[in-house]
């Protein structure tokens, strides 16, 4: 897939997700298509409800399509076992959440080693990758602090590390900054940024946030489970 984004590296099509909650049938999204080329930062915004977070879900192999096709980095979702997702999720994706989800048990070391332990890698390998990316998001002198020592900024870094430490094809960001203070947050945008800027990845973002959505190249709203209007660029460069 070209980084480069000459190619889609996420395809949807015809897309819709319906759950049953309780005597309700819930319409999540219906009849989405869209394609995001690799190398591109797109943002997804909308109210509560939207559809945001089921869009993350599906494009990041979490959750499967009622109808229609999810391809993201060249393989069909909708035909891989959740064994064969699980390992697909492991070499293509980065998943970033709101909540940072760390293990307070660990080090920051440890937390971002986690995503290897399905790799062939040895442990020696595991921790040099790991401290590699706790060096790019500048947390190089926190490699043997807890969670609860850290800042919010500073865990949300950790989680991003953790993401990029495989060197995935696509980084899935759910409301990134929505748990940080002002400070805290336009660090983790500046760290977005530069890992689409310097490193080439493709993000796909959902925020509430208007000033998060500008550090994307394009930005899409969704209503109602589809997409609402045009797509407008962001400033990211």
């Amino acid at each position: 897939m070209d980084g480069n984004g000459h190619d889609p590296l996420i395809q949807i099509r015809n897309v819709s997700r319906r759950y049953v909650r309780g005597v309700d049938d819930v319409h999540a999204l219906e009849n989405v298509s869209l394609a995001i080329r690799g190398g591109n930062f797109v943002a997804f915004m909308g109210p509560s409800g939207s559809g945001k977070s089921t869009l993350l879900n599906l494009v990041s192999g979490i959750d499967r399509p009622t109808t229609g096709e999810v391809v993201v980095a060249g393989d069909l979702l909708n035909d891989l076992t959740e064994d064969e997702l699980a390992h697909w999720r492991s070499r293509h994706v980065g998943l970033i959440f709101q909540f940072f989800n760390l293990m307070p048990v660990l080090t920051a070391h440890d937390n971002v080693a986690l995503p290897l332990l399905l790799t062939d890698l040895d442990k020696r390998e595991r921790l040099r990758r790991a401290e590699t990316a706790l060096r790019i998001v500048g947390l190089g002198e926190r490699l043997d602090h807890y969670p609860r020592t850290l800042s919010g900024g500073e865990q949300q870094r950790v989680a991003i590390a953790r993401a990029i430490v495989t060197d995935p094809d696509l980084i899935v960001a759910d409301e990134p900054t929505g748990d940080l203070d002002r400070t805290s947050a336009e660090e983790v945008l500046k760290l977005m940024r530069l890992l689409h800027t310097k490193f080439n990845k493709t993000i796909v973002m959902v925020t509430h946030d208007p000033h998060a959505a500008e550090c994307a190249q394009l930005v899409r709203k969704l209503d109602k489970g589809q997409l609402a209007g045009e797509e407008r660029p962001g400033t990211g460069n």
